[in-house]
Order: C-alpha cells, then structure tokens, then sequence
C-alpha cells in the first residue's frame, strides 16, 4: 500500500516533466522576494540543485534577492500553474513541454513527435538551434526563459509484454488527461487511450484501467508502475524536455545590470540538472531490474516497423498540435545535422 507521505512525493516527480526552476519575484523596501513554484518532490537531487542556484542569486544581487522555494506541486499542476501566472498570482514556473504548449504551441516541436529525434545528441541540436526562436514567441506571450533541459526519453511501460505496434493497440494507453490532441492523434493510429491525471495512473494500472504508460524510467521508478507494468520497451518514444521561464514583467522588474550574471547562474542548474536526471533515469532502469522488470530490447527490424507506424501521424501532428512552419524548421534542422554527420547512436 502507497502511504500518503510516498503519494506526496510521487504525485510531485510524476507532474513535474523535466525538473527544472520557478521564479516569483515581489519587490520591498529594495528587496526581491522570488517563490520559486516546482512539481519537484523536496529533497531530490534536483531540488538541492535549485536551492544552490538561489544561493547564488542571492550572492549576485548581495543579498537583495531571496528565493523560496514550493515544493511537491503544491501550486498545482502544470496547468493550473500556467493560469496562475496568466493572472498574476505565480510570476513564474517550472514546466514539461505539455505546460509550456499552454502557453505556445510551437514549443511541442522539442517533444511531441514520436520517433523523430535518434539521439540525445539530435534532441540538443535541435534545441540549440531553435531555442532562440522558440524564445521569441514565448516572450511575445510573455514569458522569459531562464534555461531549457532534458531527462533523456520516454519508454513505454506495459502490464503484459508487448513489442509490436499492433500488439500495443490491443491495450489500454495512458494519455494525459488535459492533451486533447494527443488523444485525437492517437485514436486516428489505432490506440486506445484513456486520459487521466497522471496522479491516477499507478491505482488505474493495478485495476487494469489502463494496461501501458509511455513515460521516463526516473518517473516509472518513483511512482512504482514498473510493480505492475513489468515490461519496459526499449523504444526511444520522444525525449521528455522542459523549461524554467519567468513572467516578462516580473523579469523586468530585476536590475537590468544583475540579469546575466542570473542567467549565467540558472543555466548552469539547469546543465547540472539535465546531467543528473538522464544519469538517474539511467539508474531507474537498472533499480527496477533488480525487482522484476523486462526490458525488451528494439531489434533493427521492430524499429523500423515503429518508425513507419508513427511517422503515419506526422501529417496530423503538423498544424494541429505543433504549428506547421516550427514543423518543417525542425526537420530541416534534424536534415541538416544528419547530412554532416551527426551522432545519432544516444
């Protein structure tokens, strides 16, 4: 049985996406109160990471800054977070790519096609290339972001072994419950997908509710599907990325002198954070091993048999969930790097 303390912590790993920084800034008496808002569950490594970070801001700004920190999702979840800020009571926030879409949609370019990225190597690429665009149209919503990162990818977590795509359509899918889109392009594939808040999957796996989870191994760990779903797939489905970001206005309300050495600061944690979450998804992996999970291995052949499969909604992903002009950049991008002779064995 899960306690009420373990669904704590695994409710704050399971919203968070990539575990990244919130900043809320209020200003008094020459004073910059920031409340940093996270799905992180208090007491992981990456929570240490940002309570180091608002060590340093607080050294940049001598003092000036204070940074506090809410944990465990307790501003709720990325959605709501989202609408908090729209209104002014969160300034700014830790979000996965399905936050960050709430705000533009192009940003769904770094994750939410299947099998597009071959390596890790290709998902930074990519998003170096088209970090500084994506940025614009954030801040033309709004929002500044601090630094991007990654967990590395999501693997597909199942109660009965499965390898082929026609063997996944038999069973029950996971899907998140506020991605409308996602679930109408995987209905048209042939899935079938049950949306719920990702707080409900473990209780919806042990009913058989749903019967496979695409998620990264750190949070398959931490909300304990791998005791039900036994079987992991070792597809590289899409990379799980994610951003901190900070409302323009309350970014503009920091000295402007103070704002590089800021920067400077947050994508440093976020480079430490990216590192130490793909090294600990790694290590769930191998810790759910130890306590029964199969991977199942993707031989060059399935590959290629699920790469045809979902390359088949690409025509329905572009315009509808990522707009078709970010679409089209991103594949030539991933062209490009390909043909001089990119890494695509991560």
């Amino acid at each position: 049985m899960v306690t009420a303390a373990a669904r704590k912590t695994v409710r704050g790993l399971l919203l968070w996406g990539v575990s990244l920084l919130g900043l809320v800034p209020a200003s008094a008496q020459g004073q910059t109160r920031i409340r940093l808002a996270t799905l992180l569950p208090r007491g992981s490594s990456q929570y240490h990471t940002l309570e180091e970070m608002g060590q340093q801001w607080r050294a940049i700004s001598g003092g000036g800054i204070t940074l506090t920190i809410y944990a465990d999702g307790t501003m709720g979840s990325e959605q709501d977070t989202v609408r908090r800020m729209r209104i002014g009571q969160i300034q700014a926030a830790t979000l996965s790519v399905g936050g960050l879409s709430e705000i533009d949609p192009s940003v769904g370019a770094l994750q939410k096609i299947p099998m597009l990225y071959r390596s890790l190597d290709e998902v930074q690429f990519v998003r170096s290339r088209m970090a500084r665009e994506l940025e614009q149209r954030l801040e033309q919503k709004g929002v500044v972001v601090l630094f991007w990162g990654d967990v590395g990818w999501v693997n597909l977590f199942s109660r009965q072994p499965a390898l082929r795509p026609d063997e996944f359509k038999k069973t029950k899918v996971f899907v998140g419950a506020t991605d409308q889109d996602e679930t109408a392009i995987m209905k048209s594939i042939g899935f079938q997908v049950v949306p719920l808040e990702w707080s409900d999957v473990l209780t919806s796996l042990q009913t058989g509710l749903v019967d496979t989870v695409p998620t990264a191994p750190i949070l398959a760990l931490a909300g304990q599907y791998d005791l039900v779903a036994k079987h992991m797939l070792e597809l590289n489905y899409v990379p799980l990325v994610g951003a901190t970001v900070i409302t323009k206005k309350a970014w503009d309300e920091i000295p402007a002198e103070k704002r590089e050495a800021l920067l400077k600061a947050a994508s440093e944690a976020g480079a430490q954070m990216q590192a130490k979450s793909r090294a600990e998804s790694k290590e769930a992996v191998e810790a759910m091993k130890k306590r029964g999970l199969q991977v199942h291995p993707l031989a060059t052949e399935l590959e290629s048999e699920w790469r045809q499969f979902l390359e088949a909604s690409y025509p329905r992903i572009r315009g509808t969930m990522i707009p078709a002009d970010v679409f089209d950049e991103v594949q030539r991008i991933l062209a490009e790097y390909r043909a001089a002779g990119g890494n695509s064995s991560n």
